[in-house]
């Protein structure tokens, strides 16, 4: 089992940056893909970044590429957010996700996902 826990969310306004990290506890060599989802207030929850474990492939929602950058470090267990160049519309609780399945053709659908994080919360102010 997996436990995942997230941070770095908070306040910030347009333009600005903030880095979430998702720390994975438990038995991490399972996990194959590890990713950021998002949910908004009265909309579904859309996946945002992806990456596979090994070999670090990773994968972006057309929202956020360009803009965003997930990584990882193998070390720490732990996988990271980069998020520049924010805007309102990613106003959002992130959580973050991982599964042990070992391939997914739409690494960012969420329904391929079994672990997940308590979420934090970003909010981008104009």
């Amino acid at each position: 089992q997996v436990q995942l826990v997230e941070s770095g969310g908070g306040s910030v306004q347009a333009g600005g940056s903030l880095r979430l990290s998702c720390t994975a506890s438990g038995n991490t060599y399972n996990s194959t893909y590890m990713g950021w989802f998002r949910q908004a207030p009265g909309k579904q929850r859309e996946g945002v970044a992806v990456i596979r474990v090994s070999p670090g492939i990773t994968y972006y929602s057309d929202s956020v590429k360009g803009r965003f950058t997930i990584a990882q470090d193998n070390t720490e267990n732990t996988v990271y957010l980069q998020m520049n160049s924010l805007k309102p519309e990613d106003t959002a609780i992130y959580y973050c996700a991982a599964t042990g399945r070992s391939w997914i053709f739409t690494p960012l659908r969420d329904a391929h996902y079994s672990t997940w994080g308590q979420g934090t919360q970003v909010t981008v102010s104009s």
